[in-house]
């Protein structure tokens, strides 16, 4: 039954692409599940390439609609400027149009940031994911003021990316809204903010056309309950066939079906940000066989005792 409804999903899915491409092709990119790829290293600390081309394969044939190379899941961080558009090309010559394809390119200080979006490579990417400011802590205005920088040079559409816990400040509803409205290239916002007052507030006053997106893998399906159009995943990296598939079916409005999936993730998410991520799941990829669980400092592999309890949930539910 559920391949039926798997297969019914994806010809609608299809037919609505086919439908309103004419009108917002990059929109459409981004109904479903999207995934925020890590980054593979090899045991000395260099790229991964070989991994990183199987790890795409591996999202793709799980069914995923687009990934996101170089967010934070990604390691953005701790890359050089060189790794980082070495990654993004390999990437875009890997993915070959065959999903949609979004780049982090986020930062602190506005000007550098908009000098990178300048020169940006676009070629195979869809839009772009900025993460508001970290450490900076600017006001509400400082953050309207830094995505209108964006906005005014940005090659590609925009989605906003609200995450407090890294960032250490907030994009309240009334902001995320304002830019919404204000901005007609700044197209949805990855909300990661768990708030769901907030999410309210966007969910009824944004643009009927502005996605609303999770960054939060557990709260994924409540999110499509108040109008969410999807996920940027991190657990999608490990299990994007279990994670597409929940996805698609609360899309298709079939929440009580959707709900099993939902709970049978639900141990498996934890345990892949109990020790930071990306560290937790890519021990999970480690047990699949896609690539190695290196991360860089500072960040550091899980302890024995949680990557046990992830090597028993990934034997379980793949």
């Amino acid at each position: 039954m559920f391949a039926i409804n798997h297969g019914l999903w994806t010809m609608v899915y299809r037919l609505k692409k086919l439908i309103l491409a004419p009108f917002n092709t990059n929109m459409n990119k981004f109904y479903g599940t999207g995934v925020a790829i890590i980054t593979p290293f090899q045991t000395d600390g260099q790229v991964d390439y070989e991994a990183l081309g199987k790890l795409i394969n591996h999202l793709i044939d799980g069914g995923v609609e687009y990934i996101v190379s170089l967010g934070t899941t990604g390691e953005s961080a701790t890359l050089s400027n060189d790794e980082r558009k070495q990654v993004w090309e390999f990437t875009s010559k890997s993915v070959s149009g065959r999903v949609g394809l979004v780049a982090g390119l986020g930062g602190n200080n506005t000007h550098e940031l908009v000098e990178q979006i300048k020169q940006f490579d676009t070629n195979g990417y869809d839009a772009i994911l900025s993460a508001s400011p970290h450490y900076n802590k600017p006001t509400q205005e400082g953050i309207y003021q830094h995505y209108k920088a964006i906005a005014a040079v940005a090659p590609l559409p925009i989605i906003l990316y609200n995450v407090p816990s890294r960032t250490g400040s907030n994009i309240s509803a009334e902001t995320t809204v304002r830019l919404a409205h204000d901005f007609k290239n700044i197209i949805g916002i990855k909300e990661a903010s768990g708030n769901f007052d907030q999410l309210n507030q966007i969910a009824r006053d944004k643009p009927e056309d502005f996605l609303l997106i999770s960054g939060d893998d557990p709260i994924s399906l409540p999110m499509i309950a108040l109008g969410g159009v999807g996920v940027i995943s991190v657990v999608g990296n490990a299990l994007p066939r279990r994670m597409s598939d929940m996805i698609r079916t609360c899309l298709a409005g079939n929440f009580k079906s959707a709900q099993k999936g939902h709970s049978d993730l639900i141990d498996f998410t934890r345990l892949m940000f109990v020790e930071g991520s990306p560290a937790g799941v890519k021990t999970a990829l480690k047990q699949l066989g896609i690539c190695g669980e290196t991360v860089r400092l500072p960040l550091v592999q899980v302890s024995s005792a949680i990557a046990d309890k992830i090597i028993a949930e990934t034997k379980k539910l793949s």
